[in-house]
């Protein structure tokens, strides 16, 4: 009865006489298995021992003056083996010269032409960034006014400059203001697109945290439009300059009130060709720094927290 009561139960394996299976030990399994220990690694420092000519900031600058002595060497050597007469094409020594010797009016003309550069990009640089937050607050403002921004883009300067001339009186303020319409797009169309570019998750985190419409603009779409700002100043900058010339070129202002176009339009009707030159070689330089300051200010502003800046320096 006690065999048909209580079935055979099934064999295991300490019932066949089997030895236990040892349970791990936790300390054995943490030596036999170390955690891996993290190493923290040493910022990577600069290579000592590249060559100058190999840095990238030194073939920022080497490059573009290697660039320019062949290119100045070309040009004298194509005057001088083809004979060019200098009321044709003047050599470049000759221009050199001619800057040296013609140095005083040039020099006087050059400032005219940047002060009224200068303010124009001022002013087109505080008027561009109004709008722009004008426009990002509103959609409606900003469908109703952008295509006049836009006008003011297509039309021609030179179209425009004679009236703006005859309607204000003194010229130092009508070329500024001839100026500024050309340097003024660029500032508005960039900063609008950088308040734009916001990053959906940012702009949903500050809206949960019911930050003000103040709040929102200062902490998030300011710095996220600070790149494209800095781009447009770039461009704003060489137009401020272009807009000057053309405006000096249309008001024809002569004397002490004289810029570098004057002086251009005057070297031109003497027929003296180097002093031209010499002339359109101040504007090119006075771009040129413009443009440098405009990147060195960018640099300033992003170089410590934006990728464009830092991946610029490790290339």
């Amino acid at each position: 009865m006690s065999a048909l009561t209580n079935p055979v139960a099934p064999h295991r394996p300490q019932d066949i006489g089997s030895a236990p299976e040892p349970r791990a030990d936790v300390n054995t399994i943490a030596i036999a298995n170390p955690k891996p220990q993290v190493t923290k690694q040493a910022p990577a420092r600069p290579d000592r021992r590249t060559p100058l000519l190999m840095q990238p900031r030194v073939q920022r600058v080497v490059y573009p003056v290697l660039v320019g002595v062949v290119l100045l060497g070309l040009w004298q050597g194509m005057v001088t083996a083809m004979e060019l007469p200098p009321y044709l094409v003047p050599s470049p020594v000759l221009m050199f010269q001619t800057l040296i010797t013609e140095w005083g009016p040039l020099s006087a003309s050059l400032w005219v032409t940047v002060k009224i550069t200068l303010l124009a990009f001022v002013s087109a640089t505080v008027l561009g960034v109004l709008i722009a937050f004008l426009f990002v607050q509103s959609k409606a403002v900003e469908t109703a006014l952008f295509p006049y921004a836009v006008l003011l883009q297509v039309t021609p300067i030179v179209a425009v400059a004679p009236l703006i001339i005859i309607w204000v009186r003194d010229p130092t303020a009508s070329m500024v203001i001839c100026a500024s319409l050309v340097a003024l797009f660029p500032i508005i169309s960039n900063t609008t697109l950088g308040l734009r570019s916001v990053e959906p998750d940012l702009q949903s985190y500050f809206q949960l945290n019911r930050a003000s419409r103040l709040q929102t603009l200062w902490r998030l779409r300011v710095p996220s439009a600070l790149p494209y700002f800095f781009g447009g100043l770039r461009i704003s900058s060489g137009l401020a300059l272009i807009g000057a010339v053309v405006a000096e070129f249309v008001a024809g202002t002569g004397g002490a009130g004289a810029g570098l176009a004057y002086q251009i339009l005057q070297a031109g009707f003497q027929l003296d060709i180097p002093q031209m030159f010499a002339a359109l070689l101040l504007i090119s330089l006075t771009g040129v720094a413009l443009f440098v300051a405009m990147a060195w200010l960018s640099k300033l502003a992003l170089g410590g927290w934006h990728a464009s800046e830092l991946s610029h320096d490790r290339t």
